[in-house]
């Protein structure tokens, strides 16, 4: 996935209010821009870190600039703009990059499934197989040792999407979490116990009840990103 336009860098200041974060630009002006990420980001919006950022020319946004990129002092690349994982996912199933999810003839996104009222990310459909219910998400949480986690913060979204994959597998079709590692600094991923128990507790029994986890991590800087290689995923206690 290639930017439309080159990103932009500039120092982060403050991110606030969720959505906005205030960054100091090369001449030194202050600009407020958009946060595409609900979560806690942790360790992906330290003041003083280069954002990298794109430019919307749609007239009606209040702010035009989008926080795409993180690059932090110690190095990393992570893509901050979690809108951004579905598409890399769709964008490397088409191109046949994901081994594991070759072999469909239709790809559909954003379909409603499930007791829940869901809707599923990605579905794949194919007249000889049964169908595929992908749930993407993003994997931004590096601790020590190359260690990346998810959730970020508790994510009652997320317990619900692991249940209506639960019913998916249970009724004899496809369900994978599809996890999106955007830290280039991670190496390898696992629930986040510490921070989500129940979370923790119900990708076990999703993967009891048949559901696969596939993790790929992204290659990203400020001209492009895709998807690369599979790491691990490992269970914890």
């Amino acid at each position: 996935m290639k930017f439309d336009q080159p990103l932009q860098a500039a120092k982060l200041i403050k991110r606030y209010k969720r959505f906005l974060a205030d960054v100091e630009l090369p001449n030194g002006e202050v600009k407020t821009m958009h946060c595409a990420n609900t979560g806690a980001m942790t360790g992906c919006a330290e003041p003083g870190s280069t954002v990298w950022y794109s430019t919307s020319d749609n007239p009606k946004r209040k702010y035009p600039n989008s926080w795409e990129l993180t690059q932090t002092k110690e190095g990393h690349w992570i893509c901050v703009n979690t809108a951004r994982a579905n598409r890399l996912v769709e964008e490397a199933i088409n191109k046949k990059a994901i081994t594991e999810l070759q072999g469909y003839s239709s790809l559909r996104t954003e379909v409603k499934y499930g007791s829940e009222n869901s809707r599923i990310d990605i579905l794949l459909s194919d007249e000889d197989k049964p169908s595929c219910y992908i749930e993407v998400k993003s994997v931004t949480l590096l601790e020590e040792n190359g260690q990346g986690f998810f959730p970020d913060a508790v994510t009652t979204r997320g317990q619900k999407h692991l249940r209506e994959l639960m019913e998916v597998a249970q009724r004899g079709e496809r369900a994978v979490l599809f996890y999106a590692i955007l830290h280039s600094g991670i190496e390898k991923v696992s629930a986040a116990h510490h921070i989500d128990p129940d979370y923790h507790q119900l990708i076990k029994e999703a993967e009891q009840a048949g559901v696969e986890i596939i993790c790929y991590k992204a290659v990203l800087d400020q001209n492009e990103l895709y998807l690369d290689n599979c790491i691990e995923f490992r269970q914890t206690s």
